[in-house]
Parts: structure tokens; C-alpha cells; sequence
């Protein structure tokens, strides 16, 4: 497989993402965990840390990082340690957070994703995911003109920290396997996925080196980059960046850069720190974490539906192209709205697989929404789908429809009615079109009979305008050729 390349270079990159697992108390506290309250509430004196208050593991936790472990074919280590990770921020009450370092919960996994560096052209990858490791979260700094406020809410909140191998050489690679680390991380139920409250949260650590040369380039961390567009055109632009600075003869300098979307490039925040500068020690108030391998083994009986079963079942048990399976269970929303949507559908997965990849997610693209914000119900589509394959309405007239459910939201029955799109399915209303446009296009008639055949379509289009675009095609594709032959007159 041939790495893009960039005049004569080539990236290296590596990522760094943090989940917070939906859990319903922080990870060494009973506080609350989750966002939305007023600041400063979901706090008590272990997560604000205060002297002598003692950090508790929470369980629920650590069976999430279990189960991410497993998900994404890692060792799970029977053995794990916190450490303390020394560092200050304002909003970081301890002067330290609670982190893993040298025994992580889970080491040495992939995933296998697939990509497009050239248009059209799907390639697919193993990625080595380094290790998994548990830490709590810090506070968040609000900052106001002139001074800044601190809200300890998320304090204490467990992460999962998933370091990639650096096996990315493009934008499109990282894009790729950030899709799918989200989706799994969602179908197992340990991380909601939501990056605009940064709940899934990327840090990339992008450097280029002369194409041919073994040795990595210095690089540069992108952080807290929270949607895939970001990431890929965050890391487009430092790549650039950083062939522009060695190409003038300047060097790059390890840092940490912050993208700004608005302006679409990277500034420098700080130096970028080393493993050293944070005096990694093990946390002296937990025990080391010790897995036997039955807790571990009940983690893994108990897994929920990977992305890739899902779609292997799509296929086996709707009749789906592998496309369509692989594209529906893509994320686990849009799968569990094409399971309803199929409930409803009287019984047309394929039919309903078609509607949802064309129009819906179309018209989601074209909104910039996600499946969770498409204005009407599963169940609406799967009834539009039914009343497609009951007669009552044609796909044209289906469209129609379609449309006005988008914009309105309603029920495609009660839209049908109140604008009388019901098809037009009556034999002798379909004949007395047919009768007219025969009468009024004689010539065709006669040279249709004499074997232009290819007039067909033109008495069926007649018809069909005839009828308002109402009638039924199927019934009006026979009548008008059993006029045609002079089997009905």
C-alpha cells in the first residue's frame, strides 16, 4: 500500500483519545458524574481534594475499560497501577491527576479500518492500539473578561485513554479509525460518543519526515480536537505547516498546538512535556488493580453487539448487500433507526435500507445533522415504506411525501390524506386516460404497431401526467400495453 506523500514527505502520525465512560459516579468518588448541572454541584471533598479524603475505585469503571479492551482485541493485564501524574493546572484540584502509566488495564490490540486517500478507492488497514489506561478527568476553566472562573463538575470523572501506535500517514486514515473507535465504543455501551461536550475527544501527534528516511520527524501535539472534520483538516494543515517551516530552513520544535476551526489553522499553546517532566509515582492511597480472569471473562460474556456482527446479521437476516450492512451499523443510532424503521415497514428491509441511504442520509448530509436529529420518528419511515409496497402510493408520489416529512415532521398516512396523494390504482380510471392519449396521438399509435417499440415510454409518461403522476405504474405499464397491442380498445 503506498502512503500519500506530500513533496517529497511524509507524515507520521499517532492519536491519542479520551472517552469518558458513562458511568453514573466519578471514578474515585460517589459524586455524580455527567454534565449539565449548575457549577460547582456534582462535587464532594474527594474530587475537590480535600485533606484526608481518600480516592475509592469505582468498579462499574473499571468493567468499561474491560470491555473497551476486549472490543478493540487488547491484552486485558490482570495487573494495573495508578500513578500519580504531577502537573498544574487551575482547575485541577490535587495538583495532580490520578492516571495510569507503566501497567496500564490494557495493551497491545488494533483495528482494522478502511479509508479513501483517492477518491473512490477503499483501502483498508490495521492500526496497533499501544495501550488503554483509567484516569479522572480535570475541572473545566471558564474564562470571562478579565478573570476566569473554575467549575469542578467533571472533576474526578473516569476516562478511558486510547493510544494509538503512530501508523497514520494521511488525514483520512485518522478520520477513519476515529469513526470507528467512536462507534464501537458506543455499541458497548461505555461512552456516549458526544464530541461537542467532549465526551470523545482526540489529541493527534503529527510530524513529517523526507520520504525514504527511517527516523521520525519532531512533532507537534494537536489537542482536544472534537469532530472528525477537525482532525482531519487540523492535521492537514500542520502537516503543510510543518513542510513550509523545514523547507525554509527553519526546524520544528516539540509543542502542543490548539486548532482553531474558524481561521482553519494551528497556534502554538506551550512546550510539549515529556513522560519525565510529570514525576510519574504510584498513587500511594490505591492498592495495584488485580483482574483475575474471571471477572475479566464475565466483562466478555456479557459484551454487547460489536459494529461487525451487527452487520453480519443485516446481511444474514434482512438480505443486505455487505455495502449497505457495513454503511447502516456504521454508528449505533443510525443501526437501531433502521431496526424500527423495519419494524414498521411490513416486512422490506431492502426497501428500507434504500430509503434511509439515499434520502435520509442525504438530506442529513446536506443539513449537517446526525440520524439523532432527524426530524421524524423511525417509525415514519418504515409506514412511508409500507404504504409503498401496499399500492396506496407510488415511489414518486412516496418522494413527495418524504419531503414534507422532513419539514414538518408528521406522519406520512395523515400527509398523504391531507393532500390527497393516494394512488390512483382504478382500472377504468387508468383506461379512460389511456383512451385519451391513443386518440389524441393516432400517428404514434400507428408507428408503435408498425414496431417502433421505443414509444412505449411515451404513452406510459402520457398517462402518468394524465393522472397527476397518482396512477399506479405497474397498472398503467399493462393497460397501455394491452391498448397498444389492441387487446383492450
Amino acid at each position: 500500500m503506498a502512503h500519500p506523500t506530500y513533496n517529497g514527505f511524509e507524515t507520521v502520525i499517532g492519536l491519542e483519545v479520551h472517552a469518558q465512560l458513562s458511568t453514573n459516579s466519578k471514578l474515585f468518588s460517589s459524586s455524580p458524574s455527567g454534565t449539565g448541572s449548575a457549577p460547582n454541584r456534582n462535587i464532594n471533598p474527594v474530587c475537590t481534594a480535600q485533606p484526608g479524603a481518600l480516592p475509592v475505585l469505582n468498579r462499574v469503571a473499571v468493567d468499561f475499560a474491560i470491555r473497551a479492551g476486549i472490543a478493540t482485541n487488547c491484552r486485558i493485564n490482570e495487573l494495573s497501577i495508578f500513578s500519580r501524574k504531577n502537573y498544574f493546572y487551575p482547575d485541577l484540584p490535587k495538583g495532580y491527576q490520578i492516571s495510569q502509566y507503566d501497567k496500564p488495564i490494557a495493551e497491545f490490540g488494533h483495528l482494522e479500518i478502511e479509508f479513501e486517500n483517492e477518491p473512490g478507492k477503499v483501502e483498508t488497514k490495521k492500526i496497533g492500539i499501544t495501550r488503554i489506561h483509567m484516569e479522572e478527568d480535570a475541572g473545566k476553566s471558564q474564562h470571562m473578561s478579565g478573570f476566569s472562573l473554575v467549575d469542578l463538575n467533571r472533576a474526578g470523572t473516569p476516562l478511558i485513554e486510547i493510544v494509538s501506535e503512530p501508523d497514520f500517514r494521511s488525514p483520512q486514515e485518522a478520520g477513519a479509525y476515529l469513526r470507528k473507535l467512536r462507534a464501537i465504543l458506543q455499541y458497548i455501551e461505555v461512552c456516549d460518543g458526544n464530541m461537542q461536550n467532549g465526551n470523545f475527544r482526540c489529541d493527534a501527534n503529527v510530524s513529517v519526515r523526507p520520504i525514504g528516511t527511517a527516523k521520525f520527524g519532531t512533532r507537534a501535539e494537536l489537542k482536544n480536537l472534537n469532530s472528525f472534520r477537525f482532525v482531519e483538516k487540523a492535521i492537514e494543515y500542520e502537516i503543510h505547516r510543518q513542510i513550509g517551516v523545514i523547507n525554509g530552513g527553519g526546524k520544528i520544535v516539540q509543542e502542543t498546538r490548539l486548532y482553531d476551526s474558524a481561521k482553519n489553522i494551528t497556534q502554538s499553546m506551550r512546550s510539549k512535556e515529556d513522560a519525565h517532566d510529570y514525576r510519574y509515582f504510584p498513587e500511594p492511597d490505591l492498592p495495584p488493580l488485580v483482574l483475575n480472569p474471571a471477572w475479566i471473562q464475565a466483562v466478555k460474556d456479557a459484551l454487547p453487539e460489536l459494529p461487525s456482527a451487527k452487520a453480519d446479521r443485516f446481511v444474514k437476516d434482512f438480505g443486505l448487500p455487505e455495502y449497505d450492512a457495513k454503511v447502516i451499523t456504521s454508528t449505533k443510532p443510525l443501526a437501531h433507526f433502521y431496526e424500527k424503521a423495519v419494524a414498521t415497514s411490513s416486512g422490506e428491509p431492502k426497501l428500507v435500507s434504500n430509503w434511509l441511504m439515499t434520502e435520509v442520509l442525504r438530506m442529513l448530509k446536506e443539513s449537517e445533522k446526525e440520524i439523532e436529529e432527524c426530524p421524524f420518528p423511525a417509525e415514519h419511515l418504515g409506514q412511508l415504506v409500507s404504504l409503498i409496497k401496499s399500492g396506496e402510493i407510488s415511489s414518486k408520489i412516496a418522494k413527495t411525501i418524504f419531503e414534507d416529512m422532513w419539514a414538518s415532521g408528521k406522519n406520512p398516512k395523515d400527509i398523504m390524506k391531507e393532500k390527497g396523494l393516494v394512488q390512483v390504482s382504478d382500472p377504468n380510471l387508468i383506461e379512460n386516460a389511456v383512451r385519451k392519449i391513443m386518440e389524441a396521438n393516432p400517428k404514434n399509435v400507428t408507428e408503435y404497431r408498425a414496431g417502433k417499440e421505443k414509444l412505449f415510454g411515451f404513452f406510459v409518461g402520457q398517462v402518468m401526467k394524465e393522472t397527476k403522476g397518482m396512477g399506479n405504474p405497474s397498472l398503467v405499464n399493462d393497460i397501455v400495453l394491452a391498448f397498444l397491442k389492441g387487446e383492450k380498445s
